[in-house]
């Protein structure tokens, strides 16, 4: 028996074959555009709470919430209210793992 097929997976050298890299510094209005917000403050956790000061480092409103569907002040809890912006705190209701994608100036 000969085996006629194609391989399924192509090498990694074909892959990862690169003739050059560029890389550069972002400017201020590159940097702008990315940001989801401004830290205002160098305060990161409430140590009372444990949950972020706003406008601080770890701020639920510029890098998301912490939990899952769920804004800061609980006003909206559920993932029927995905999308929105509570109009109490100014948290996005959505997935925490977007406070690994965001990011603040």
């Amino acid at each position: 028996m000969t085996d006629t097929a194609a391989p399924a997976v192509t090498p990694a050298t074909e892959v990862n074959d690169f003739r050059q890299l560029r890389i550069g510094l972002a400017t201020a209005d590159d940097i702008r555009k990315w940001s989801f917000g401004e830290v205002k403050k160098p305060e990161t956790i409430n140590y009372r709470t444990l949950r972020p000061e706003r406008d601080g480092l770890f701020c639920e409103k510029i890098f998301g919430p912490q939990r899952d569907f769920e804004c800061a002040c609980g006003k909206y809890k559920r993932v029927k209210f995905k999308g929105i912006i509570c109009d109490k705190c100014g948290v996005e209701v959505t997935r925490s793992r977007v406070r690994r994608d965001r990011m603040g100036h």
